[in-house]
C-alpha cells in the first residue's frame, strides 16, 4: 500500500482513541486536520486498513461497523442500548482455536468474539 497522507490520519484517528469509533466518528475527528476531506475517502481508507490487517473492523449485526485499532485476539462487548462497543478484559480463551482446528480440520489462523448485553453505564441508568 502506497502512502497517503489522508489514510496516516485516519490510522493517527483511530490509534489515538481506546473506544471503537464508527466511520463516521473518525470522519469527524479527521476533519479537524484535514477540513476537506469526504466521507468516502475515510471509509476507502478504513477498508484498505482493515484489509491490510493494520485495523480492526467488528460488525455486531447492528448495521454500523466500528474499528479497533488493537488487531492482537481479544474480545468484545456490544451494549444493545446504547450501541457502544468495548474491550473486555479477559485472560484469551485457551485451547478455543485448537478447538475449532480439530471440529473443522480447518488451520484458524485468528478469530472474533462479540459478547452482547447491557454495558455498565447504561446498566446504571437503568437502575435509576
Amino acid at each position: 500500500m502506497k502512502y497517503s497522507h489522508q489514510r496516516e490520519a485516519i490510522r493517527a484517528a483511530i490509534m489515538s482513541v481506546k473506544t471503537h469509533p464508527t466511520a463516521a466518528e473518525i470522519y469527524d475527528m479527521v476533519r479537524e486536520e484535514i477540513p476537506n476531506i469526504s466521507l468516502g475517502t475515510v471509509y476507502r481508507n478504513l477498508s484498505q486498513l482493515a484489509d491490510a490487517g493494520d485495523i480492526l473492523r467488528i460488525t455486531t449485526g447492528e448495521g454500523t461497523e466500528r474499528f479497533d485499532a488493537t488487531t492482537d485476539d481479544h474480545y468484545h462487548l456490544a451494549c444493545r442500548c446504547c450501541g457502544g462497543v468495548s474491550d473486555l478484559e479477559l485472560p484469551e480463551l485457551d485451547g478455543m482455536d485448537t478447538s475449532a482446528e480439530r471440529a473443522t480440520g480447518a488451520k484458524i489462523e485468528r478469530h472474533s468474539l462479540i459478547f452482547y448485553g447491557v454495558c455498565p453505564a447504561c446498566r446504571e441508568r437503568a437502575e435509576r
